[in-house]
């Protein structure tokens, strides 16, 4: 970490150090937004239920009902759609993926104008919720045309940041946004066990420094799981598979997914309740509440399985195993003991298959661990969903700071090679 930030203070990286300070002036923006108020309305003070993890992943700006009360969700719930589209379920969408840049520049534009249209959809759905009924119709719209641009200006800062700035924008808006209200969740989760409890002020005390201690095992655990990988040897043709002293390798993480996982269960798990709030239906909101949301034994199942599930999808869809195959058998490489072509592509599917299975069960294990114990201790939804908002944060940060260790150590390199 030192060393880091003594490379950052050199004259030769300026620029990086711009990039880095462009990067907090936009999360800044987006802090200052997060309490500007939609004109006409008023904090809401009733029950979220699920769509707490909505507000802390927006800073707590779906509760203050400001400009960002939908934050970027509405864009990752068209990530989810888009990404399951391109599964062969739908041919033009599955072309437009193997078209290269080319084809990812048509497929985000795409996601793009159907995220703005989810936004509509929630922004009325949450109009409906802030301001009540007896409202009409151009008001209701009027709410959501503001929290529609809202999202809008969001994914244009996010586009800045990725562009002129350090890491994935939309990410570390999520992550700038949980950090917001994190400071919250600690102190409400203190006051319950502490101050406010029918424990006794030394047991309160214990549970909340086991509250705390799951939290850092939260943090090992994600690094432990982010960092791991599967070294899979490789050599090339012509070449001996041990160049000064070393081998090749193409190294496969446990969990090449990340936090996406954790991001998308959470946003696909919003949408029941963002359209229980539309249709306000008794039985629809009460299905929802009881079998649709994590803190219930169904809905936690529920969300463990999504947790998983999408594991898979977002490896296999990270790392084709055919293009990597295609790829390998075009640079000359071959993995030693497997033929090329496919019984390469099975054999990379095989071991993607068995790193899945692993890392897809840590970071469901690491999403329930907090759950399990605010459901214990019987604490509120905004503890529960601390767990889940910690682990996207560790996963982003530790995605930032590699893009971060990455761009010193090429730029180093590239300053070594030069002066030969």
């Amino acid at each position: 970490m030192f060393r880091i930030l003594k490379q950052l203070s050199s004259p030769t990286n300026k620029d990086l150090r711009q990039r880095i300070w462009f990067t907090l002036l936009v999360l800044l923006i987006f802090v200052i937004g997060v309490n500007v108020r939609v004109p006409g309305t008023q904090d809401y003070t009733g029950s979220l239920g699920f769509l707490e993890i909505v507000n802390a992943m927006s800073g707590g700006a779906l509760r203050n009902f400001s400009i960002f009360a939908l934050g970027v969700m509405p864009y990752i719930s068209a990530s989810i759609v888009m990404q399951l589209l391109q599964m062969d379920i739908i041919p033009y969408f599955s072309e437009l993926q193997k078209q290269g840049p080319v084809g990812r520049q048509k497929i985000n534009k795409i996601t793009r104008y159907m995220g703005i249209a989810f936004a509509f959809i929630q922004g009325f759905a949450y109009a409906f919720m802030m301001l009540g009924s007896g409202k009409t119709t151009l008001e209701y719209m009027y709410v959501a045309l503001i929290l529609t641009a809202g999202t809008s200006f969001l994914l244009w800062l996010g586009d800045q940041v990725t562009q002129k700035g350090l890491g994935n924008g939309t990410s570390l808006i999520i992550m700038a946004g949980i950090i917001v209200t994190m400071p919250g969740t600690f102190i409400s989760t203190f006051q319950e066990l502490v101050l406010n409890s029918s424990y006794e002020l030394w047991q309160g005390s214990l549970l909340f420094a086991g509250f705390v201690l799951i939290y850092l095992l939260i943090i090992i655990g994600v690094i432990f799981v982010q960092e791991a990988e599967r070294k899979v040897p490789i050599q090339y043709a012509n070449k001996s598979t041990v160049v000064s002293g070393s081998r090749s390798y193409m190294p496969i993480k446990i969990n090449s997914a990340g936090v996406i996982p954790v991001i998308f269960a959470s946003s696909l798990l919003a949408i029941p309740a963002t359209i229980a709030q539309l249709v306000k239906n008794t039985g629809f909101t009460s299905f929802v509440n009881n079998y649709l949301n994590y803190t219930k034994p169904v809905g936690f199942i529920i969300y463990m399985l999504l947790i998983y599930l999408f594991s898979y999808i977002y490896t296999f869809i990270q790392i084709k195993p055919e293009e990597l195959s295609k790829n390998l058998n075009e640079a000359g490489g071959f993995i030693p003991g497997v033929r090329p072509g496919k019984d390469t592509e099975k054999y990379i599917s095989k071991i993607l298959i068995r790193l899945t299975l692993v890392g897809g069960l840590f970071i469901a294990i690491i999403a329930a661990i907090p759950i399990i114990f605010s459901s214990i201790n019987e604490l509120s939804q905004a503890a529960t969903i601390g767990g889940t908002s910690l682990l996207i944060v560790v996963g982003v940060a530790l995605e930032t700071y590699k893009q971060l260790e990455g761009s010193l150590v090429s730029r180093n390199y590239k300053k070594g090679y030069s002066r030969r």
